[in-house]
């Protein structure tokens, strides 16, 4: 009796670590990229439709000014800048590049990410109707509104992208660094500027976050890869499955 009981918690111990190992990393992003950015976006949401304020955002704004100067200006102008124009443009490439390529469901992939991305920031800025801050004159005004960041959305967006194309090949580990750099600059760039509350940054990177990591796993599930045909997927995971 008790020996039969060992062999079936031995043989579960076995199916639920063979499923982990599996399965790990997509519960993994479930939790990290999904379920955790909408439980922060929407915290945030919830003060912002409530007009709360939230204690760090001028803080933060009245610190990032107080560093101002004509030489961070113009950097962060132009950081800015390439967080909004030049973003669009390499979202383009990637999108064209991967159908040149024939990678349909990586093409796929990247123009919901982008697109969807967009579409939810444009809705989400009409829905919450929130003012820019006005703690100071900007040199780079802006008149549309500010819950949640475009130029947070839109580099977190592409950030995720890149690294979720990248994850499966060699490249993820120097990309992975040059994304978070390059998201955290154009974030500060918005904050220093003084057209968006440190809330609307972060709320335009959760946002992101759970957008992309949910087209992720609705079209990169079961045992497809990036990068990797269909056909050979479909053969591993019958050969799994016989196993």
């Amino acid at each position: 009796m008790h020996e039969a009981l060992g062999e079936a918690a031995a043989r579960g111990a076995r199916v639920i670590a063979s499923l982990l190992k599996r399965h790990g990393g997509w519960i993994a992003l479930l939790f990290v990229g999904v379920l955790l950015p909408l439980w922060v976006f929407t915290e945030l949401a919830d003060e912002v439709h409530e007009l709360e304020r939230f204690v760090f955002d001028d803080p933060i704004l009245l610190r990032a000014h107080a560093h101002a100067g004509p030489a961070l200006d113009r950097f962060f102008i132009v950081v800015s800048r390439i967080g909004y124009e030049g973003v669009i443009a390499i979202d383009v490439v990637i999108v064209l590049s991967l159908l040149g390529f024939k990678r349909w469901r990586e093409a796929t992939f990247a123009a919901v990410a982008f697109m969807g991305s967009a579409l939810l920031n444009l809705g989400s800025k009409q829905l919450f109707q929130r003012d820019r801050p006005s703690l100071w004159e900007s040199v780079s005004p802006e008149t549309t509104f500010s819950f949640p960041s475009g130029h947070a959305m839109g580099s977190m967006t592409l950030a995720m992208v890149v690294i979720l194309l990248a994850w499966p090949t060699r490249w993820r580990w120097p990309v992975l660094p040059m994304a978070v750099v390059f998201v955290l600059l154009v974030g500060f760039s918005r904050i220093y500027l003084g057209v968006h509350y440190p809330s609307d940054i972060l709320g335009g990177w959760v946002a992101a976050m759970a957008w992309v990591a949910g087209a992720h796993l609705l079209l990169f599930r079961g045992s497809l890869r990036p990068w990797k045909r269909a056909s050979t997927a479909v053969q591993q995971s019958g050969n799994c499955d016989a196993l």
